[in-house]
C-alpha cells in the first residue's frame, strides 16, 4: 500500500484527524483571543505610547 501502510492504517488517520483538528481549530480561536487580550491589557495598564 501507499507509504507502507495498510488501508486500514489510513482509515484510523483520517478520522483521528477528522476528530483532532476541530479541537485545534476551537484552541487556535481561543488562544488568539487570550492574546488580543492580553495586549489590549497592557495597553490599558501603560497608555497607547507605541
Amino acid at each position: 500500500m501507499f507509504l507502507g501502510l495498510e488501508w486500514y492504517w489510513w482509515i484510523v488517520i483520517i478520522l483521528a484527524a477528522a476528530v483532532v483538528m476541530p479541537f485545534k481549530i476551537k484552541f487556535l480561536k481561543w488562544w488568539d483571543k487570550l492574546q488580543r487580550e492580553r495586549k489590549e491589557e497592557q495597553q490599558e495598564k501603560w497608555g497607547n505610547e507605541e
